[in-house]
């Protein structure tokens, strides 16, 4: 069984920063990639930023330059920088972990941007 743990979430102004942490744990094996998804209310789920195990990373457009994903050594915890937020980056954000077989999920945690 894969634990996902999110922290880091909270309520920032519009322009400030967050960092948000992913730790993994439990029976990890064949991991893929870890990355981050979120959801506003009324809203689809959408990706947002990923970290394959060779450490190419991937973000969606509207996070670039200002979102940064990065991984602690051992690799089962991941970090989401996120600078420069702006009110539509409000949202649950969730953690993944991608195996060959599955696709596990943490449980989110709140970032809301407003003033």
């Amino acid at each position: 069984q894969v634990n996902l743990v999110e922290s880091g979430g909270g309520l920032v102004q519009p322009g400030g920063s967050l960092r948000l942490t992913c730790a993994a744990s439990g029976s990890i094996s064949s991991r893929v990639s870890m990355g981050w998804y979120r959801q506003a209310p009324g809203q689809e789920r959408e990706f947002v930023a990923t970290i394959i195990s060779g450490g190419t990373t991937s973000y969606i457009d509207s996070v670039k330059g200002r979102f940064s994903i990065a991984t602690e050594n051992d690799k089962n915890t991941i970090y989401l920088q996120m600078n420069s937020l702006k009110p539509d980056d409000t949202a649950v954000y969730y953690c993944y972990l991608q195996t060959f077989a599955y696709r596990h999920w943490g449980q989110g945690t709140q970032v809301t941007v407003s003033s």
